[in-house]
C-alpha cells in the first residue's frame, strides 16, 4: 500500500493582525492639520506613540489629502486599534480637516475630558522680508 506524501502548503492557518489592539485606558490624540495633509497620532499620558495614520496612509493621493474627508478616514484608522475609554483632544494647525478630524473622533464613542487647539501663534516673533520694489 502506498501512503500518500502530505503537501507542506496545504496546512490552513490562521491568519492574526498585524496590528495588536493595545487596551490604554486613557490618552491623547494629537491632530495635526495643514492645508496638504492631516496627520492623527494616539500616546498614552506619557506621550508614548500607541498609533497613528495620515491622509496619505490611508489611501488619499495628491490634493486630496487636504480634504476633511481624507482626515475624517485618517481619524478613524488611527483610533481603530487603540481600545481607549477617555481621552483629550489637541489639534494643531489651520487645515481643512481639524473639524472633520474632531467629528470623528467624537463619534468612535470616546469620551473626550479636553480638547486643546495648540497652534503656535507668533507675538510677532521673525521680522518679514524686505519689501519688494519693482
Amino acid at each position: 500500500m502506498i501512503k500518500p506524501i502530505p503537501r507542506i502548503g496545504s496546512r490552513k492557518r490562521r491568519i492574526a493582525s498585524r496590528k495588536n489592539v493595545r487596551r490604554i485606558p486613557k490618552g491623547v490624540i494629537h491632530v495635526q492639520a495643514s492645508f496638504n495633509n492631516t496627520i492623527v497620532t494616539v500616546t498614552d499620558v506619557r506621550g508614548r506613540v500607541v498609533s497613528w495614520s495620515s491622509a496619505g496612509t490611508s489611501g488619499f493621493k495628491g490634493p486630496r489629502r487636504g480634504t476633511p474627508f481624507a482626515a475624517q478616514a485618517a481619524a478613524i484608522n488611527a483610533i481603530r486599534t487603540v481600545g481607549m475609554q477617555r481621552a483629550e483632544v489637541r489639534i494643531k494647525g489651520p487645515g481643512p480637516g481639524r473639524d472633520a478630524a474632531l467629528r470623528a473622533i467624537g463619534r468612535s464613542g470616546i469620551l473626550l475630558s479636553l480638547v486643546r487647539d495648540t497652534t503656535p501663534m507668533p507675538h510677532n516673533g521673525c521680522r518679514p522680508p524686505k519689501k519688494r520694489r519693482v
